[in-house]
């Protein structure tokens, strides 16, 4: 068994949504690789930190990502592995990239109430905290406007009236 502590350059972008790992950053690792009778078994912690935007407001955010991995290496092609063991080495990119990329966030936000944008203006709504909302009316309900709301409590105190 080996343990190692590694800080993986990240080559190239990882995601393509509104958060990603930028291309320059590092990814630090905590491994840990075992000798198995099937191949090397490898755990490993990543961590990182991905950058992009709010999917409601748009300002930048920046996310930390944090990761679990174990996967199994196998030493020969024979069975049904994802993974192979070749000239004594594990390829570990593909396997960080993939786990990296499927944790990052569909619609990251920056804040869990954040308000977003107002959809007239398209200001921030968490800039203007006091301000009212508006109410937007479709027009193809305008003709029911003119009809006014009957009290339903009254409609039926006035009906319990007249059964007695």
């Amino acid at each position: 068994m080996r343990e190692q502590r590694i800080q993986l350059p990240v080559a190239e972008k990882m995601g393509e949504g509104l958060v990603s790992v930028p291309e320059g950053s590092t990814i630090d690792l905590d491994l840990r690789l075992e000798s198995m009778h099937e191949g090397i078994l490898v755990t490993a912690e990543a961590e990182s930190t991905a950058v992009g935007v709010c999917g409601r407001c748009l300002i930048d955010i920046e996310q930390p990502v944090k990761v679990d991995i174990q996967e199994l290496f196998a030493y020969s092609s024979d069975e049904a592995f994802d993974f192979e063991v070749h000239d004594d080495h594990v390829d570990l990119e593909p396997l960080i990239r993939d786990a990296v990329v499927l944790s990052l966030p569909f619609q990251p936000v920056c804040r869990p109430d954040c308000p977003g944008l107002d959809p007239e203006s398209g200001e921030r709504l968490a800039d203007v905290p006091d301000r009212e909302a508006t109410a937007i009316v479709d027009p193809r309900w305008s003709a029911l406007a003119a009809f006014q709301a009957s009290d339903t409590t009254e409609s039926t105190s006035s009906s319990n009236r007249e059964e007695r």
